[in-house]
């Protein structure tokens, strides 16, 4: 298997889940600036989209969308730990967190946040929404380690996401439990090795 991925990017949370099962993969660096990859070659010519993450599987199939991906990797542990048995309540949770975060805070921050042309009026009406999800989630969690219980590929994705903050320079001054949560996160150990092998931690 391999993942096609850019730094920190929304990569990053489906780099963490694999890391988190326990599944073998190789990692290729995509250049999102160029769209090409290490060796020089157009990244267009096997991801129209143009975008990460992509899996590549053994039999040559190419699969997207970081929601779908997380909870792909998620059904590969037969106890189901990082999304929940199916039809049960712990995966309806977690499903549920992983389209907030798709709809809510990744389609909130990019693309708008990230273009130099969006419209100043466009980038704070962007922030005052984020900011309001922010505080959802700081009382979400004034009450719990993680989204849904223990660990979950909800948490990979939302770690990822709401990191940005820390890159566009938007405060979490007012939301202490979101900020002590995305310190949790890291402090994972498979969330580290994911970091380090992505050059974003020592």
């Amino acid at each position: 298997m391999k993942l096609y991925h850019a730094p920190g990017a929304c990569s990053l949370a489906v780099h963490i889940a694999l890391r988190e099962a326990g599944i073998g993969f190789d990692l290729v660096k995509v250049d999102l600036a160029k769209h090409t990859l290490e060796d020089g070659r157009s990244y267009y010519d096997i991801a129209p989209r143009g975008y990460v993450p992509m899996l590549e599987f053994d039999d040559g199939s190419r699969h997207t969308e970081a929601a779908a991906l997380l909870a792909h990797i998620a059904d590969q542990d037969a106890g189901f730990a990082l999304i929940g048995a199916p039809r049960s309540e712990r995966r309806l949770q977690v499903t549920q967190w992983l389209a907030f975060v798709a709809s809510e805070l990744h389609k909130a921050f990019s693309p708008w946040l990230w273009h130099k042309e969006t419209a100043d009026s466009t980038k704070q009406a962007v922030r005052e929404k984020l900011a309001t999800r922010f505080a959802e989630l700081d009382r979400h969690l004034a009450s719990r380690e993680y989204l849904a219980g223990e660990f979950s590929v909800a948490d990979a994705y939302a770690f990822t996401i709401v990191n940005w903050s820390n890159f566009l320079g938007l405060p979490l001054s007012d939301v202490p439990n979101l900020k002590a949560y995305l310190a949790r996160v890291a402090a994972r150990p498979q969330v580290q090795a994911a970091l380090k092998a992505e050059g974003l931690a020592g």
